[in-house]
């Protein structure tokens, strides 16, 4: 889990309100430069004090992080931690050059926090900032002007910056920070589907969905007629004959067909473009998100695949009826569609929830 920390510094009005958004939604940390901030604030938050442009205070009140500008205010973070057990400290470095670069780059590998303020709009910095702190135990928080920023920042060299601190501009965006925050993706519970029957069916349009990410070989993306039943389609990973692989490519299934983006809400296979988020997962159930690259619809021949659960649910995908076009199996298993057989045993995943608009919602909905 990401952290996110809220800067009320400057806040009007609006000041306790946000501050209730932030405790209802779980923001890990609030940054103040007054410690009476801080001081009604429950032992569940992290309470920091970034007096930023001010002295330090003789008395850190209920601070339980203090971040400190060795320049402004003469002190490093190791000299106080000497003074005042019970409180941990952190550097503020603010990056405008090569030399302000190796200063973040040294607090990153020694400091227990550092807080980076990154001047130029590149993400270079901070992936520079990122490697040197590999092998280090202390956590980087990195300034981000909005919730847009934010979630770049977290995704930088895949692994991100450990925390992201915003100064809200209104009340909604402590919620927005802490989803943003939530990078972790659940895993799912994939099952052995046995199919029972398939059919050529005639014309239709098909959507292949390009993505701008290289697939595992046993990842794929999950996709059926019905919201409560889909099947592991894999990815152009695998070799072809008379065509290259293409590995960021799934060919997902005829237009109408569901598959799984964020929040396990479904999509439409006709609904994405570029810049939507669909949901690869791989054989043990594992999952990322992958960001759409193109989208490309063309009539073909389809073929239809029913299947069954252990527990009995029907499940049905339609797909491109060609040898080419592929699903997962058991272990990993790459299955030819024109190739399968009652009796064979694909991969796939039943959502207990039926679909308003793509959410989940507990209410009656039968699928046929």
């Amino acid at each position: 889990m990401k952290i996110s920390w809220l800067d009320i510094r400057g806040l009007g009005e609006a000041k306790a309100a946000i501050l209730q958004e932030a405790l209802h939604y779980r923001v890990e940390g609030v940054v103040a430069d007054d410690t009476a901030d801080l001081a009604d604030l429950p032992p569940t938050i992290t309470k920091i004090l970034f007096p930023q442009g001010k002295d330090l205070p003789d008395d850190f009140g209920d601070a339980t992080v203090v971040v400190v500008d060795p320049a402004r205010h003469g002190v490093t973070p190791a000299e106080l931690a000497l003074k005042h057990t019970g409180v941990e400290f952190g550097r503020f470095v603010e990056i405008i050059d090569a030399s302000t670069l190796e200063d973040a780059c040294e607090s990153a590998r020694t400091e227990r926090w550092s807080l980076l303020l990154f001047r130029d709009p590149t993400k270079i910095p901070l992936e520079i900032v990122i490697a040197a702190a590999a092998r280090s135990t202390g956590s980087l928080v990195t300034v981000a002007k909005d919730v847009e920023e934010a979630e770049i920042i977290f995704g930088v060299l895949e692994l991100g910056s450990d925390g992201v601190m915003m100064a809200p501009k209104t009340v909604g965006d402590a919620a927005k920070l802490k989803a943003s925050a939530q990078s972790d993706i659940p895993d799912l519970d994939l099952v052995e589907l046995e199919v029972v029957e398939t059919a050529h069916i005639g014309m239709g349009e098909r959507a292949c969905v390009d993505t701008c990410t290289y697939f595992r070989e046993d990842e794929g993306i999950l996709v059926g007629s019905h919201s409560k039943g889909m099947i592991l389609c894999v990815s152009e990973t695998h070799p072809l004959p008379y065509m290259p692989t293409r590995p960021f490519r799934v060919n997902a299934g005829a237009i109408h067909s569901y598959t799984l983006s964020k929040d396990e809400r479904t999509s439409y296979l006709s609904e994405l473009k570029a810049g939507s988020k669909v949901m690869a997962v791989d054989i043990k159930g594992q999952t990322r998100m992958v960001t759409v690259g193109r989208v490309k619809i063309e009539s073909r021949p389809l073929i239809s695949i029913d299947a069954v659960a252990p527990n009995g649910r029907q499940v049905n995908l339609i797909l491109q009826d060609d040898w080419h076009v592929r699903v997962l199996g058991p272990g990993g298993v790459v299955l030819n569609s024109t190739e399968l057989k009652a009796g064979d045993k694909v991969l796939g995943y039943l959502p207990s929830e039926d679909r308003h608009v793509g959410y989940p919602i507990d209410e009656f909905c039968l699928e046929k």
